[in-house]
């Protein structure tokens, strides 16, 4: 019988982490550690990295008292890892250039029939050297999906089916996209347990599907409520005082916030060994956290 692999928080090192991507944190940690895996970060930067970004935000998750148990890994250090399951999906027939714009695509989408937010298939079916931009910027790659949907199971939602298009998997600019990246990462560190926001659970039958053809089991997942202001959007710097920084300004410490979150979540305050005697994942909030200004004054 396999033992557990490990769960993982990955966050971008774009800024300081705020009360959502905490709590996220802190349930990514209460999974792995109450299903006995290893619990390891991983530093997603190929698209945005603000100097100095990544040690805040480790020390932000050292002050909320989690711990992991690997030196966190960083995709820009990985690129060999996504060249080799580019030419992988190339052997097999799998990708094709694409040179829509956004505006294209988001023009295509207007179409009668078309799925809102999927690729139309332009480039598909269309010859590169018929494509009216094809000298004037280098091409996506695209997958060549032989599926319209998949689905996935995950512990809050249950079954879950979502559409599967033509995803890019190398961007015009030659950056791995994310959601090859995420796959190939997830994989090479023996993660099996995906726990973040629930914003990203339309993402999962993309990311599955391609697990699939690269022969890779996709892992488990639980797609966690959000932490979102009163207006229901995500918390971001313009809802006040949500990171680490912003509240001490006010008289919060770590551990007190730490606190806030564990009670958002239902778990006794105190401290996330407590926390984690009385975790039971079935037993998540399924609502998102509404944060009121009151709440943190």
């Amino acid at each position: 019988m396999n033992s557990p692999g490990a769960g993982r928080f990955a966050p971008s090192p774009s800024g300081e982490l705020h009360l959502g991507n905490l709590r996220t944190a802190i349930l990514a940690w209460l999974f792995a550690r109450s299903t006995s895996r290893s619990f390891l970060l991983r530093i997603e930067d190929l698209d945005r990295a603000r100097a100095g970004a990544e040690a805040a935000q480790l020390a932000e998750l050292t002050a909320v008292g989690l711990d992991w148990d690997a030196e966190p890994v960083r995709q820009s250090d990985r690129l060999p890892l996504y060249r080799a399951a580019v030419e992988s999906l190339r052997n097999a027939d799998l990708l094709y250039e694409c040179y829509c714009t956004r505006r294209d695509i988001a023009e295509a989408a207007t179409a009668p029939h078309s799925l809102p937010g999927s690729y139309p298939g332009t480039c598909r079916t269309m010859p590169a050297s018929a494509h009216p931009r094809r000298h004037g910027r280098p091409p996506a790659l695209r997958l060549r999906s032989g599926v319209t949907d998949w689905t996935v199971e995950d512990e809050l939602h249950g079954s879950y089916t979502g559409p599967v298009d033509d995803l890019v998997i190398v961007r015009s600019d030659g950056v791995p996209a994310y959601n090859l990246a995420v796959v190939v990462d997830d994989a090479a560190q023996g993660i099996d347990q995906v726990v973040r926001g629930d914003d990203l659970l339309s993402s999962a039958p993309r990311q599955a599907y391609l697990a699939s053809l690269l022969g890779i089991t996709p892992p488990q997942y639980a797609h966690v409520p959000l932490a979102l202001n009163r207006e229901g959007r995500r918390l971001a710097k313009r809802d006040g005082a949500v990171t680490l920084e912003s509240l001490a300004e006010k008289g919060w410490t770590a551990s007190s916030v730490r606190d806030l979150i564990l009670r958002s979540a239902g778990l006794p305050a105190g401290t996330l060994a407590g926390a984690l005697e009385a975790f039971h994942p079935a037993e998540v909030p399924r609502e998102a956290w509404i944060v009121e200004p009151g709440e943190l004054s």
